[in-house]
């Protein structure tokens, strides 16, 4: 604790006077991020350093399992951010973000050490569809691919959760929200991004495009009416 203690007086002392300008402006100006991005709260994966975002660029929402509770009206910290990023801060891009070795998807996995911790256990329950399809789908993986897999089928279940969020679905439909679905490999670095085209994950390079889970584009059910917005 002594070392990050430490590390506050280098900000005061080093950082932010360098930066002083930027704060200064992002104070008088307000937030404009560029994108939300739910991640899981472990230690090891940082949003900013990701995305190698400065102050002012990101959103961030971390907590276990990078979990986005399907719409309800009983009050939620994911679900306020969602709707605050989206109507008050006009976000048009959301990144549900996991990544390997996550403890959370070990849990997931294999509960029988959530006795004691009955919150997480409640939590994880709103990773059950991501669990069902690894039993059901994927029986012969042994356990670190289960969880990796886990991990993967956890951010298809979390997109879905978070298309039900009314700010979510009417941006959608308006054409004016992407959806991401991210999972950052630790030890190797990389960043495996969803395809909604295809269903599947594949690794971020730069000489393909971006694969997106949900690119945006208007989407309304009544074709006619659609039909005459066009005209």
């Amino acid at each position: 604790m002594n070392d990050l203690i430490g590390r506050v007086l280098s900000f005061e002392k080093q950082v932010f006077p360098n930066q002083s300008a930027l704060f200064a402006k992002l104070v008088n100006d307000g937030q404009s991020p560029k994108a939300l991005m739910i991640s899981c709260a472990d230690s090891r994966v940082v949003p900013e350093q990701i995305m190698q975002a400065g102050p002012g660029d990101l959103f961030v929402c971390r907590n276990a399992g990078n979990i986005v509770p399907p719409f309800s009206n009983h009050n939620g910290g994911v679900s306020s951010t969602v709707e605050y990023a989206v109507m008050a801060l006009g976000v048009r891009d959301i990144i549900v973000c996991g990544h390997s070795d996550c403890g959370a998807m070990k849990a997931l996995m294999n509960p029988e050490g959530l006795e004691r911790m009955p919150n997480v256990a409640a939590w994880l329950r709103h990773s059950n569809a991501a669990a069902s399809v690894v039993n059901e789908c994927y029986p012969h993986m042994e356990d670190a691919e289960r969880v990796r897999t886990a991990a993967l089928e956890n951010i298809v279940a979390q997109i879905a959760h978070l298309r039900t969020h009314p700010s979510v679905a009417s941006a959608i439909a308006r054409g004016q929200m992407t959806l991401h679905g991210w999972f950052v490999d630790i030890r190797e670095g990389a960043i495996l991004a969803l395809d909604g085209v295809s269903g599947r994950f594949a690794t971020v390079r730069d000489d393909r495009p971006l694969p997106v889970a949900v690119p945006a584009g208007q989407r309304l059910a009544n074709g006619i009416e659609l039909l005459e917005a066009a005209e």
